[in-house]
């Protein structure tokens, strides 16, 4: 067997006890929203106002102190879990690629990045987190390593890596050519001819104690409460048991595909996957007026039948570091808001991309991942920033008032509009359009709760979370709402809200939705303007 070393030099016994008590487990991340972020990109140390230039592909200064720094401004969105870029030390070399900021090319496994900060640092951020009841969620790649010298000719330089430095402990030389043959994805090398990527030999025993021991490790010594892990279809689904059993905590995996088919066999053995194939259908049903929502539905509800938990432990996102910004697809903030609002309502743990909420346009790698810090950390005047602190804020009060709103799927509200979509998960009825707010319909589109959905009782009162707006309904058997300039709904019951009857002065409080969330009253929707954005997030904070 190959030793391991420890990743640190020192072990902080009494954060390592601490954490191995408090484990979190896939059933804790499900009411969690994650703030995903690239590391050297996020924050300084230093606060300085240095450039960035995406295309350079280079080192910016982001660290580990820095991202403690600003907890204050993921933490006022709502988010209370953080998604940082992997840890371990990369090569120090620029590449045809450029550098490893990014810190997917792995050189040594016990060692940290020096770039991002040193061992107490990461420690003064994993305990800042959990001093505020926020979870870490590391970034861990196992399938391949990267070499100084690695290219399509020659031989490659193992000697550089640690603890693996001999070519009989990674796959044979190959790249992928047929990413539908799964042994090529398996077996072959990523990367391309200028610098191509060593394959682990995942396969060998030995190795596979090894990385055993080296995620036991990282997790317990980083007090790390969940794992995200890189290119998980790249390697054999039976190394990952015991892998996320050695782990110790929840772990979601990266399986890059359209298809529920493909990645549905990975929830077999991984607390959770990133949806992907529901990624594709989100921004093409919202990256456009013409897009097809139906396929979205159809998507999601295959999922939930398909998935061995369902879809409340993956996790649900409109952007990340390998895919473009959504307004790098369409500038229409209609459109925008709209797909957010999706990564909320649906069943998933919805996940935030840094930069999202400032309006970040960047394409395809590397300009999207941009610096965070010339935006000065802003929430005022920011929409987007109000827009998803709103629906952070009605998803925790959903989970707070019902107690399977984790468990239970998300059901669909046939329309007669191909452009709108009714998302039932009670207390929460979302409503999204993808009409656009430049097009003519948009005044046109409408939504309809038909009594046989019983969802709430009649005559209740809903508050848009997202305006403070309310509609009312009377007791015939259903209601219907208009949309406004092709923006999103998100509703809830008004007492859903408020405990004391405050919520809401100058409009009645409405009726209670009964234990199932279920029954529904009857009228065209009328909207009042209410309470302030400010009172209403307020109102919410008191029933957490």
């Amino acid at each position: 067997m190959i030793p391991v070393k420890l990743l640190y030099t020192a072990v902080y016994l009494s954060v390592l006890t601490s954490h191995i008590a408090s484990a979190a487990s896939a059933d804790e991340w499900k009411s969690r929203a994650i703030y995903q972020l690239v590391t050297d990109r996020f924050a300084r140390s230093d606060n300085a106002a240095a450039p960035c230039d995406t295309s350079q592909r280079v080192y910016c200064g982001g660290t580990w102190k820095g991202i403690t720094n600003h907890l204050d401004y993921i933490q006022g969105m709502g988010f209370d879990a953080v998604w940082i870029s992997p840890i371990v030390k990369n090569i120090n070399k620029t590449t045809p690629d450029g550098d490893s900021y990014h810190g997917y090319w792995t050189q040594d496994l016990n060692s940290l990045n020096s770039n991002f900060g040193s061992q107490d640092d990461l420690k003064e951020l994993s305990d800042s987190l959990h001093s505020r009841k926020m979870f870490l969620m590391l970034d861990v790649v196992v399938n391949h390593f990267a070499a100084l010298n690695a290219t399509d000719q020659g031989d490659t330089d193992f000697a550089s890596l640690l603890p693996f430095n001999s070519s009989s402990q990674f796959h044979p030389k190959c790249l992928i050519s047929d990413f539908n043959n799964q042994t090529d994805v398996e077996q072959c090398w990523l990367g391309d001819v200028s610098f191509p990527l060593p394959d682990l030999n995942t396969e060998d025993p030995a190795i596979v104690q090894t990385m055993n021991d080296w995620i036991k490790n990282i997790v317990q010594t980083s007090g790390a409460d969940g794992i995200r892990i890189d290119t998980a279809k790249h390697i054999r689904k039976d190394f990952w048991p015991d892998f996320v059993k050695s782990a110790g905590v929840y772990s979601i995996g990266e399986v890059i595909t359209d298809q529920v088919s493909y990645a549905a066999p990975y929830t077999q053995v991984l607390d959770g996957v990133l949806d992907y194939p529901a990624y594709f259908a989100l921004t093409k049903a919202f990256g456009s007026s013409s897009g097809n929502l139906s396929a979205l539905v159809d998507v999601l509800t295959t999922a939930q039948s398909s998935y061995k938990n369902g879809v409340s432990p993956t996790g649900s996102f409109l952007e990340n570091h390998d895919q473009p910004r959504f307004q790098a697809i369409t500038s229409d903030q209609a459109l925008v808001r709209n797909a957010m609002a999706w990564t909320f309502a649906q069943d998933g743990i919805p996940i935030l991309y840094y930069g999202q909420e400032q309006g970040f346009q960047g394409a395809q790698d590397p300009t999207n991942r941009e610096a965070l810090w010339p935006t000065g950390y802003a929430t005022s005047g920011k929409p987007l920033v109000d827009h998803v602190t709103a629906l952070n804020a009605a998803r925790k009060a959903a989970i707070t008032k019902n107690n399977s709103f984790l468990s239970a799927p998300a059901k669909f509200i046939s329309q007669s509009n191909p452009s709108a979509l009714a998302i039932s998960k009670p207390p929460l009825l979302t409503l999204l359009t993808n009409v656009g707010s430049n097009s003519t319909s948009s005044t046109s589109v409408s939504w309809t709760v038909p009594s046989s959905s019983n969802l709430y009782q009649s005559n209740v009162v809903l508050v848009d979370i997202l305006t403070c707006n309310t509609v009312s309904a009377n007791s015939n058997g259903d209601f219907v709402v208009q949309a406004e300039g092709g923006s999103p709904r998100v509703l809830i019951p008004a007492t859903d809200l408020a405990k004391d009857g405050s919520l809401c002065p100058n409009t009645a409080t409405g009726s209670n939705s009964n234990s199932n969330g279920d029954r529904s009253g009857h009228q065209t929707a009328t909207w009042i303007s209410s309470i302030s954005y400010a009172a209403l997030i307020t109102a919410i904070s008191f029933i957490l």
